[in-house]
């Protein structure tokens, strides 16, 4: 099993999903070619309702902590509830690329 599919799998079983999309961003980063190291998580949940932010954070992270151990050092949440996820249209921004992603 993919850490992508590990990742997901595990937020699976932890929160309900309304919406998720993970993206492996490594290709962003200087980091070996087919690495799995910097994900974004976009995760709609109406767990999340009444939540503020670091408790989200900490939901996710309590579902992830062996990943978050291991092989995934950068994980970008975007955490929301279904409200405010029509209410951004249904898109998050990409984050631009690592200033070192070209080996420089």
């Amino acid at each position: 099993m993919s850490v992508a599919e590990a990742i997901e799998s595990k937020v699976r079983g932890a929160l309900p999903v309304a919406h998720l999309e993970l993206e492996n961003e490594s290709h962003r980063h200087n980091v070996p070619a087919n690495s799995e190291t910097h994900f974004k998580l976009v995760l709609v949940s109406d767990a999340f309702h009444g939540q503020m932010p670091v408790r989200r954070h900490q939901a996710v992270h309590q579902a992830l902590a062996d990943a978050l151990q291991g092989p995934v050092p950068a994980l970008a949440l975007h955490l929301f509830t279904p409200a405010a996820w029509r209410q951004l249209g249904g898109h998050v921004a990409d984050p631009p690329d690592c200033r070192h992603a070209d080996g420089q």
